[in-house]
């Protein structure tokens, strides 16, 4: 059994580790709230983006717009992977790498699969296996739909061009504080609605195009686009605070089970010194009196 002072110091070094845990699980807590209101409120708009997108991209051959819906074999693949720049979230950033590398070797083996990381941690990971063509962590700094646009604009001009024939977006959705959702979701090329839901056709859908059909794709498709990525970052964002708050939570009540069996401990090792001294003292008195 250890002896009282080194129980004393494991007491310490547990409690003040506790004191860490609970004041991160209270600021995360707090950063939750307004990163939970900030998606909450912009899911609806972006929803009803994408579904306009969709709708509109069943019929875009012809038009300035069709060149996001442009479908290629698939030969070179870009992966945009969004993670956070800190750790001590649980299993947060590492199923984000998980999903990235089940996409590059199972999902499109054989096929050359690049990285976009958004986040140090992906980034750190994915580095060392993989090509990383950009990566941004400064994101976080000033989350603005105008930085984030800039990332976007990237990716949609490398896809554009050629570079790439498909683009893939993996982060985590934020279901609530306890669950966060791993998502893969095709950025580029557009999938029109009616591949994501077979009894809705554009058919059904009557829109009214004012100045010009033209006009509105050339604006909405690009806008689409741009506020699908930031919805994207802004999930994992509110995912991260939620993924945290609970690690820093199941930690602090690990410490506390810790903290309380060497509290137990050290009681019963100084019941059992004082026993011995005791005895001890016992023993010597009745020798001096034989």
């Amino acid at each position: 059994m250890a002896n009282l002072k080194e129980i004393r110091n494991r007491i310490s070094s547990v409690s003040s580790t506790m004191q860490i845990t609970s004041a991160m699980k209270m600021v995360s807590a707090a950063k939750l709230k307004k990163a939970q209101d900030a998606i909450t409120a912009m899911r609806p708009y972006s929803d009803k983006l994408t579904e306009l997108l969709q709708n509109l991209s069943a019929s875009l051959e012809g038009d300035s717009g069709s060149r996001f819906a442009e479908e290629r074999p698939v030969e070179k693949v870009l992966v945009v992977a969004i993670s956070s720049n800190r750790g001590l979230a649980g299993a947060f950033n590492s199923n984000i790498v998980k999903e990235s590398k089940n996409i590059a070797e199972n999902a499109y083996a054989g096929k050359q699969v690049h990285f976009l990381t958004i986040g140090k941690k992906a980034n750190d990971i994915l580095k060392k296996s993989y090509q990383v063509i950009y990566n941004n962590n400064a994101v976080y700094d000033d989350l603005t739909f105008e930085n984030v646009e800039e990332i976007a604009e990237r990716v949609m001009t490398l896809f554009t061009d050629g570079v790439y024939d498909k683009v893939e977006l993996v982060y985590n959705s934020f279901k609530n504080a306890a669950t966060q959702v791993v998502i893969r979701e095709q950025f580029l090329p557009i999938v029109p609605l009616k591949e994501q839901f077979e009894d809705v056709t554009p058919a059904n859908v009557d829109y009214i195009f004012e100045p010009s059909k033209a006009e509105i794709v050339k604006q909405l498709i690009p806008k689409s686009l741009k506020t699908q990525f930031f919805k994207g970052i802004r999930d994992s964002v509110a995912s991260e605070h939620g993924a945290r708050m609970t690690a820093m939570h199941k930690a602090t009540d690990n410490a506390k089970e810790l903290r309380d069996q060497l509290k137990l401990t050290y009681n019963k090792a100084r019941q059992a010194a004082i026993t011995n001294e005791i005895l001890e003292i016992v023993g010597g008195a009745e020798a001096l009196n034989n």
